[in-house]
C-alpha cells in the first residue's frame, strides 16, 4: 500500500472489487493504496487501512446520526461527522476542535471536504455504479499538509458508501410500499 499524502498527482479511484462484498480499494494508477472493509453487510462498523495506519469508522445514533473515527484498537474518538441531511453534507469535527465541511450534490454523484473558510481539500466525483460502487478521487495540494488526511480520505468514502446504502434502503422501502 501507499502513503495517501503522496498520491496527489496520481489517478485515484475507489473501486469495489467484488459486487457482493462490502469491501473497497483506493487505487492509485491501478495500484492498491488503501482498503475499506465492513465487518458485516448490515452493520455500520468498517475498518480502513493504508500505509499510514489503521482506523475504524462507525455510525451511531438513530434520529441524529453521526459517524465516529478511531484509531484501530482505541476506544477514543479522534473525530465525529454530523450529517446535515437538508443541506446535503455535514461537519467533521476533530477531537482538537478543528472542523471541516462536507457537501454533496442532489444526485450524490459528488462529495467533497472543505476547510471552514471554503477551501477545497479533496473530493469524490463520478460516484456511481449498479453492482459496484466507484468514484474518482482528487486530493488538492492544500490537503497534503494535514496529518489527518489519510483517514479523512477513507472516512469520506465511508460516508459516501453509507449515503448510497441509505438511498438504496429508502428506494426499496418505497418500492415495497407501492
Amino acid at each position: 500500500m501507499l502513503a495517501i499524502a503522496r498520491l496527489i498527482d496520481r489517478d485515484l479511484r475507489w473501486v469495489q472489487p467484488h459486487p457482493f462484498k462490502q469491501e473497497y480499494e483506493l487505487q492509485a494508477d491501478g495500484e492498491p493504496a488503501a482498503t475499506l472493509r465492513w465487518k458485516s453487510a448490515f452493520g455500520s462498523l468498517a475498518t480502513a487501512e493504508s500505509a499510514d495506519g489503521c482506523w475504524t469508522f462507525k455510525r451511531v445514533g438513530f434520529w441524529q446520526t453521526q459517524a465516529t473515527a478511531r484509531a484501530c484498537g482505541s476506544d477514543v474518538d479522534i473525530a465525529a461527522f454530523k450529517n446535515n441531511t437538508w443541506k446535503g453534507g455535514g461537519t467533521l469535527t476533530l477531537a482538537d476542535g478543528r472542523a471541516y465541511l462536507a457537501s454533496t450534490n442532489f444526485w450524490q454523484t459528488q462529495f467533497e471536504f472543505k476547510t471552514e473558510t471554503g477551501e477545497r481539500l479533496f473530493g469524490y466525483t463520478n460516484i456511481g455504479g449498479v453492482m459496484r460502487l466507484s468514484a474518482r478521487v482528487q486530493i488538492e495540494p492544500l490537503a497534503v499538509t494535514l496529518r489527518e488526511l489519510p483517514w479523512m480520505v477513507m472516512l469520506g468514502w465511508y460516508l459516501v458508501v453509507m449515503l448510497h446504502r441509505d438511498s438504496a434502503a429508502a428506494t426499496a422501502t418505497v418500492a415495497a410500499a407501492t
